[in-house]
C-alpha cells in the first residue's frame, strides 16, 4: 500500500511539473500567446460592430454586438487551445529536445493530461480578456454560467486533444502552418461567429451544420 502511495506521489508530481513547465512556456511570452489573440479578437469586435450593429439584428431583441462577442470569445478559445498543445510539439520535435520528455518515467495518458491541460488553460485565459474587454462596451449579462463553463472546457479539450494530434503528425512548421490555415481558421471562421446559419441558403446550413465548430461556438 505504501508503495502505491509513493508510486502515485510521483505520477502526480510529473504531471504536475510538465503542466507547469507548459503553462510557463506560453506566459513567458504572453504578449505573442495572449495579448495578440486578445487583440485580434477586439479589432473583429471593433470593426464587425461598427459597421454592422445599427444595419443588422442577427434575433429580434439583440444587438449584433451581443450575438458577436460570444462566438468571438469561444473562437478565440478553441483556436488558442489547438494553437498551444501543437506549437509546443512541433517546437520540440523540430529543435530535438522532445526526447529528453520521451525519456521521463511518464505514461502517455500523463503526458496527454499535461498538454491538455495547458491548452485549456491558454484557451480559457484569452476567452477570459477578450471578455473583461468587450463589456466595456455592451452589458453581457451571463443568464447560465455553469453551461458556459461546461462548453468552454469540453471545447478547449477538445481543441487542445487536437493539437496534440497534428503536433505528432506534422514533422515541420510549413506542415503545420497548413494545417491550421487550410483546416482550423476556416472551419473557426465559417462556424456562424459572424452571422447566424438561419440567414444562409438551405444548402448552406446543411453544410454549415456538418462544421464541428459550429456545435462548439452555438452552443
Amino acid at each position: 500500500m505504501k508503495n502505491k502511495l509513493v508510486t502515485l506521489k510521483t505520477q502526480i508530481i510529473g504531471t504536475w511539473t510538465l503542466l507547469k513547465k507548459e503553462l510557463l512556456r506560453f506566459w513567458r511570452v504572453v504578449f505573442q500567446t495572449v495579448a495578440a489573440p486578445v487583440i485580434t479578437g477586439i479589432l473583429y469586435l471593433l470593426i464587425f460592430s461598427h459597421v454592422l450593429d445599427s444595419r443588422l439584428e442577427v434575433y429580434e431583441g439583440v444587438a449584433y454586438t451581443a450575438f458577436l462577442i460570444p462566438g468571438l470569445i469561444m473562437m478565440s478559445l478553441l483556436q488558442n487551445a489547438f494553437s498551444n498543445s501543437s506549437s509546443s510539439l512541433i517546437q520540440s520535435k523540430v529543435m530535438g529536445n522532445i526526447v529528453f520528455l520521451l525519456l521521463t518515467p511518464l505514461s502517455y495518458l500523463q503526458l496527454f493530461f499535461a498538454f491538455l491541460m495547458a491548452s485549456i488553460a491558454r484557451g480559457l485565459f484569452v476567452g477570459i480578456c477578450i471578455y473583461l474587454i468587450s463589456i466595456i462596451y455592451i452589458d453581457l449579462p451571463i443568464e447560465h454560467p455553469w453551461i458556459l463553463l461546461l462548453f468552454a472546457l469540453l471545447g478547449g479539450g477538445l481543441m487542445g486533444a487536437f493539437g496534440i494530434i497534428a503536433g505528432v503528425w506534422c514533422d515541420r512548421f510549413d506542415q503545420m502552418a497548413a494545417f491550421g490555415n487550410f483546416v482550423i481558421m476556416p472551419l473557426s471562421m465559417l462556424s456562424g461567429v459572424f452571422y447566424s446559419i438561419h440567414s444562409l441558403p438551405p444548402i448552406w446550413q446543411k453544410i454549415s451544420q456538418l462544421n464541428p465548430f459550429f456545435y462548439m461556438i452555438d452552443g
